[in-house]
């Protein structure tokens, strides 16, 4: 693998014009089939050009996608599929699913090349589709260990095909090499892996449905899948086969149920909490949102409602992270939230952010992007280092200085997650819906947005998240009267997250500054919708919305029924959630005390980590004193965002810090 495939000297501007011109031309656009909801803007219309994000996804370009191929390389990933090929000799190397740890590589690095072409990146793609197309064998069928090897197969991969499908991970496997294959055909316009796909497809097509194998994946994801070849090909059996692996959930009649750890205990739509694996859980709702936009099936969105307002009253973490106990990678019950165990998967941020997100679509509510929002900026974030090449699986809230990233995991899905969900993000950014837009997200850079009548170029201005102040300039391809949508995030609105988990102390709520919006200067009143400020106009060129947001500092407290943060509270400003480390706080962490009436106040430190606000003030330490009493001494404390925890060595951190309790004295 060349390091040479990644050149940094490329001039972004010239990218800009370059991307510009494409989309103008309407080069591959995302798809053609309208859904139910609003439609989201694809990330390849949107070029990131802050210092927050932009720093990342070029990171992910130049560091995190050769890291991840190289680990498969070293791991015998791909060496499995030249195998299974008859291109080498040679026993599987690895767990049954390492299949799709490649796929996901290669659907990263094809977002990556979508924007910024690269000849080598190309190649190698080539060159290792050729080596999935050999393992492909005649009739479609794709799962490297039982070709390579009938015989001797890993744990858990079933005696024959569809044999173990509870476990087994055959459709998982293919559900990201479909999402791989339509990342690579937009990308490059080659059809080599989306015939590949397309061949397992049909095949999957041919052994699933009514009338025929009625079995259903334990590991939700190839419905995701299918719903991409839909959206790409128009082939509507697709979309039913989808369809069908969902609705055969919680059905006895054909296979054997897997119980509420697959989410196989009940019909989808009878469900009403979320229980089991977090990733596979939010996975699933995922792909029943997919097929709620494009079908309309109202059974599905009064089900995934019930769903989320279980997640978000009950069992969200402060960082928007999901999965309470690392038994099971699971949920826990309800209010079950504990901050030192607590699992908050890296795959399963990303999966919540991905279902909330298609929540917002079939609901237009902005709601959902706060709890999107959430994800990326804490508990995803966390979970790759700024360096690019170090990961977390867990991204507890607490730890007692025991947990550093690493390069790798034997089962590494987060670090392949992390590939494909970074460069995706600019698509989360904004929606369109006939001719009117949303903004979700404020990331400075450019947007080109097709609606159904008009082209319009955005640009946005904005230090966010460490400043709330937002610039947009809106120039539409001819004048026309049509609605832009402004998110007011609920963290502005006083709300850490929607629901009744999170609340500030009433110190903590902003009045003193309040939301300005501004048009060509002057102050407009809009009318709010949905979270959502509705700007409705004739637009022209060159006009300019201003949106200012105070971010303060805010002291967060947790519903009573959260155990583990009784008496406690976190610090946020803005959408960013922080946490106490023990490099910044010396005379520990663990015994810190945040009394009410501590002022805290920002600094920003352009020489630390990356470029942060910290948060620093009056807090107290506890002392234990011979007569059993605790006495407390003022110290100075420091903040720091939660994603930056954990990059300066081992040391205790916390996000939940406990205020003073009677009977301590000072």
């Amino acid at each position: 693998m060349k390091e040479i495939w990644f050149s940094k000297s490329r001039v972004f501007t010239t990218t800009v014009i370059v991307l510009s011109a494409l989309l103008i031309a309407g080069c591959r656009v995302e798809n053609s089939h309208k859904s139910a909801g609003l439609q989201q803007v694809p990330f390849s219309s949107v070029i990131v050009a802050d210092r927050f994000w932009a720093p990342r996804i070029e990171t992910n370009r130049t560091v995190t996608i050769p890291h991840n191929f190289k680990k498969c390389e070293e791991t015998g990933r791909i060496d499995n599929f030249a195998k299974a090929g008859g291109l080498m000799k040679g026993k599987f190397e690895g767990i049954r699913f390492n299949d799709s740890d490649v796929f996901k590589v290669i659907e990263g690095a094809a977002y990556s090349m979508g924007l910024y072409p690269d000849p080598y990146l190309d190649k190698y793609l080539d060159d290792l589709i050729a080596k999935i197309t050999a393992a492909q064998e005649d009739d479609g069928y794709l799962y490297t260990c039982r070709t390579i090897d009938p015989n001797n197969l890993p744990d858990d991969a079933g005696k024959t095909r569809w044999s173990y499908l509870a476990s087994s991970h055959e459709l998982y496997n293919v559900g990201h090499l479909y999402e791989a294959a339509a990342a690579h055909y937009r990308a490059t316009g080659k059809r080599t892996l989306l015939d590949v796909a397309i061949k397992n497809a049909d095949l999957i097509d041919r052994t699933f449905g009514p009338g025929k194998k009625r079995d259903v994946p334990g590991h939700q994801e190839i419905e995701i899948g299918l719903v991409k070849l839909y959206r790409l090909t128009g082939n509507e059996k697709y979309l039913k086969l989808a369809k069908f692996f969902l609705d055969q959930r919680g059905r006895p009649e054909g296979h054997h149920l897997y119980g509420e750890y697959s989410q196989d205990h009940k019909l989808v739509i009878d469900q009403n909490e979320a229980v089991g694996h977090a990733v596979r859980a939010a996975y699933m709702y995922s792909a029943m949102g997919d097929v709620a936009l494009l079908t309309g099936d109202q059974s599905y969105i009064q089900a995934l409602d019930r769903i989320w307002q279980d997640v978000v009253s009950k069992k969200l973490y402060l960082t928007g992270g999901i999965g309470a106990r690392g038994g099971g990678e699971s949920f826990g019950s309800d209010y079950e939230l504990p901050n030192k165990t607590a699992y908050c998967e890296t795959c399963a941020a990303i999966a919540n952010a991905m279902w909330n997100y298609r929540m917002f679509l079939l609901h237009g509510d902005a709601k959902y992007i706060d709890v999107l929002e959430r994800v990326i900026y804490n508990g995803f974030l966390s979970g790759v280092s700024m360096k690019g090449d170090e990961f977390f699986y867990q991204n507890p809230l607490e730890s007692s200085g025991n947990y550093q990233r690493t390069p790798w995991f034997g089962c590494a899905c987060c670090p392949t997650n992390v590939v494909r969900f970074i460069p995706s993000l600019p698509g989360y950014a904004y929606a369109q819906q006939n001719d009117d837009l949303y903004v979700n997200l404020f990331i400075a850079g450019t947007a080109i947005i097709r609606t159904n009548s008009n082209i319009i170029y955005l640009k946005q201005q904005t230090h966010y998240p460490w400043d709330g102040s937002v610039e947009i300039m809106v120039e539409p391809t001819r004048l026309q009267e049509f609605t832009i949508y402004v998110r007011i995030p609920g963290w502005a609105r006083n709300q850490p997250l929607p629901g009744d988990l999170y609340h500030y102390s009433s110190e903590s709520v902003s009045t003193g500054h309040k939301i300005t919006l501004k048009v060509n200067g002057g102050t407009v009143s809009p009318v709010t919708d949905k979270g959502f400020a509705r700007i409705r106009r004739k637009w022209e060129k060159g006009d300019v919305i201003e949106l200012d947001l105070p971010v303060p500092i805010q002291r967060v407290f947790c519903h009573q029924n959260v155990k583990d943060n009784a008496g406690k509270a976190a610090i946020q400003r803005g959408p960013l959630v922080y946490c106490f480390e023990g490099v910044d706080n010396p005379q520990g962490v663990a015994n810190l005390v945040l009394p009410p009436d501590a002022e805290l106040h920002t600094e920003y430190r352009a020489d630390l980590l990356g470029g942060i606000v910290t948060i620093r003030g009056k807090g107290k330490i506890q002392r234990p004193q011979s007569d059993g009493k605790t006495s407390l001494e003022d110290i100075e404390v420091v903040a720091i965002p939660y994603y930056a925890w954990a990059h300066r060595g081992s040391s205790r951190m916390a996000v939940w810090l406990p205020e003073p309790i009677e009977g301590e004295s000072e």
